[in-house]
């Protein structure tokens, strides 16, 4: 095992007095709809460590929202972006070198059958793009999704997603959205026992495309885990099910991992886990470690469908993004972060495990790799949702020097993810800081 340094320190009461001056200045001037932080103001990060402004020191469970796969401010990353920044900052649709690069090197570590790409800028808008794609190819314009899933906040990304937040009070969303329930077993919507339903949501689908569709199904677009709606894990061998049933009705097939790619499940792509061969990937998030790209990776028939001029982005495929990509790969194989993300995984779910049988309001650890959830109940037994506590958590986390945050359809799941470089002595001490805020529960 690793010498056990410790890193986190945290001085004084929080926010302090320099956070504390610019969340008042920043409340005044931007409009305050985000969720819900602890009340820090960063300052600088590096790999799993964050400083803030008042010179408190914290380690990351976040990766500032799954993004910062290789670390904050990887040296290799930033140099990459200061030398294309030098060079080209942006040529909107016309070919450049690191576009290129980055296109060959992303199709380079894809499954064989995903051989072409198209970069764009956010993970909604590559979902976006898989969504037409799917209607233009089949012609038709129904698509299967799923309760609890985010796929983006833009419209038709909303109408696919299966949770109210995006969605509520901006009136009807797009048609032709067909929701189908994921196996959220801690939470089963049929009351069943997850041991013994022999994947009854799976059976339930031909029930609800009977009823609903109009007979114009395109495709079905679905995470390989849910992570809006809680870190929620389908049991072994659903994903590949779904693909089944999928496939016998000669419908596409698009997988989102905008949050799930990148090393984040201990593979390269969660597909690999069960053998997925998606017509249509989607990829964000880590695929920049922070800096704004995502891409679409497709079977080069389906994503042909669409001639020229026909999709764009003002920002996609800039050659500051570009090199990002190539250096994040480039980053990831070299330093071998997704056997680290699997490695540190098994650390990380042993430790939850024993936290959970200590802890009286830990109802639920589910992930692999380095993404978890910790879903807080108020009783074991009636599985009553603790969002009350998850806010306090959070707090109480970030004052042992551990920033975390929640998601969850119940506002009650504490997100376990912390970039890939963490190191065993990070991992354990990030691991004693989260037990003893819980403690003062």
């Amino acid at each position: 095992m690793e010498k056990r340094t410790k890193v986190a320190c945290v001085k004084g009461p929080l926010p302090g007095p320099r956070s504390r001056a610019l969340l008042e200045r920043w409340q005044k001037v931007e409009a305050q709809c985000t969720g819900f932080q602890a009340p820090v103001v960063w300052d600088r990060a590096r790999g799993v460590v964050v400083h803030d402004v008042d010179g408190n020191t914290f380690l990351d469970w976040t990766s500032g929202v799954l993004v910062t796969n290789v670390g904050h401010c990887h040296p290799d990353l930033v140099r990459a972006l200061q030398q294309a920044s030098e060079k080209l900052l942006n040529n909107y649709e016309c070919a450049n070198e690191p576009r290129v690069l980055a296109a060959e090197k992303l199709i380079s570590v894809t499954p064989p059958h995903l051989d072409q790409c198209f970069f764009l800028s956010t993970g909604s808008e590559a979902v976006e793009a898989a969504l037409r794609i799917m209607k233009r190819h089949s012609g038709n314009w129904e698509v299967v999704s799923f309760y609890g899933a985010f796929h983006g906040r833009t419209y038709a990304a909303a109408a696919a997603g299966g949770l109210p937040g995006p969605k509520k009070g901006y009136g009807p969303t797009l048609p032709g959205a067909i929701r189908v329930p994921y196996p959220y077993c801690y939470r089963c919507p049929f009351r069943a026992n997850p041991d013994s339903c022999g994947l009854l949501c799976l059976e339930f689908l031909d029930d609800v495309v009977r009823a609903e569709s109009t007979g114009s199904l395109a495709g079905v677009i679905v995470e390989p885990y849910q992570g809006a709606a809680g870190f929620i894990f389908p049991p072994q061998g659903w994903l590949k099910r779904l693909e089944q049933w999928i496939r016998a009705r000669g419908i596409l097939f698009t997988l989102d991992e905008v949050q799930a790619s990148f090393g984040r499940t201990g593979k390269f792509w969660a597909l690999e886990w069960e053998g997925l061969q998606p017509d249509l990937l989607c990829i964000g998030k880590g695929i920049g470690s922070s800096v704004p790209v995502s891409a679409i990776a497709a079977r080069g028939e389906v994503i042909g469908v669409l001639g020229p001029g026909e999709m764009s982005s003002t920002m996609g495929g800039n050659p500051v993004c570009s090199a990002a990509v190539t250096a994040v790969i480039e980053i990831l194989q070299r330093e071998g972060l997704v056997e680290n993300a699997r490695r540190m995984g098994e650390l990380f779910q042993a430790r939850l495990r024993e936290i959970q049988e200590r802890s009286p309001y830990v109802g639920d650890v589910r992930g692999m790799g380095l993404v978890f959830g910790v879903e807080l109940v108020k009783d074991k037994t009636t599985k009553e949702p603790a969002p009350e506590l998850t806010r306090r958590l959070i707090g109480l986390a970030a004052e042992e020097g551990l920033l975390i945050g929640s998601v969850g359809v119940f506002g009650n799941v504490i997100r376990v993810a912390p970039p890939l470089v963490i190191t065993e002595a990070e991992a354990h001490e990030s691991l004693d800081l989260f037990e003893a805020a819980l403690a003062k529960l």
